[in-house]
């Protein structure tokens, strides 16, 4: 069992980030791939491999930032049709625009300006839903996973990647130490932003994670919830079935 995140630390008000990744959309993907030194691309591969076997023709990427998880499932699942990928940035779409419409698969793919709480998607339109570092960025979690259980068919399946805190003691303090200390200094240096990234480190200590997230998706409209964290417990993959 995860250990739960330390009561006196306050949980960050996620209103109006989407104002935050504005200012940083331009050195977003860059800083994605610098500070998870490349991790972020091998961890959104191996979401679009488990959607692919679970199969769908219409997928729907919530908090798609620059689209790269909505590229990674065309990528690997030429059978879609259509993938719609939803932000409240529009910085973040702008930036992934050009990448998304010169794709292959362009024709397929939508990128549209919607909040994650009110999808702007027709109930039980979607097979397969996906949300990636973003649900910690949701202002209430389990009202924005009862949304993609809306959107999702009966059988449809959610497969949430987000940050986590590795089991390991010493592991886990040398990863709060890069997280608190190192990475905002890069993040800000690079960005122009240092709140930004001190954001991102106290979201994810805040958030919960493991057994703990996986119940919530269990309240929320999911069964057969799976828990899997990644790359010593640095992030955790949920899968569950509508």
């Amino acid at each position: 069992v995860m250990n739960a995140p330390k009561a006196k630390q306050e949980t960050p008000s996620r209103n109006d980030v989407w104002r935050m990744f504005d200012r940083i959309a331009h050195r977003y993907d860059l800083l994605n791939h610098l500070l998870s030194l490349g991790q972020d691309i091998l961890w959104r591969r191996m979401v679009a491999r488990r959607l692919a076997r679970a199969g769908g023709r219409h997928v729907l990427d919530i908090a798609t930032g620059t689209g790269d998880q909505l590229l990674a499932m065309c990528n690997r699942m030429p059978e879609i049709e259509t993938a719609i990928g939803v932000d409240r940035s529009p910085q973040m779409l702008a930036n992934g625009a050009p990448k998304v419409y010169s794709h292959p698969a362009a024709d397929k793919m939508a990128l549209v300006l919607g909040d994650a709480l009110e999808l702007p998607v027709r109930s039980q339109s979607i097979c397969l839903a996906t949300i990636t570092f973003g649900i910690r960025n949701v202002t209430e979690t389990s009202r924005g996973l009862r949304e993609i259980a809306r959107v999702l068919r009966p059988g449809g399946q959610a497969v949430i990647l987000e940050f986590s805190l590795p089991a390991n003691r010493l592991l886990r303090r040398l990863y709060l130490f890069y997280f608190r200390h190192i990475l905002p200094k890069i993040g800000g240096l690079i960005s122009g932003d240092p709140y930004a990234y001190q954001y991102l480190n106290e979201t994810v200590e805040t958030f919960p994670y493991g057994a703990a997230f996986g119940k919530l998706m269990t309240d929320n409209g999911f069964s057969s919830v799976t828990v899997t964290p990644l790359t010593f417990g640095v992030a955790t993959v949920y899968q569950g079935v509508k």
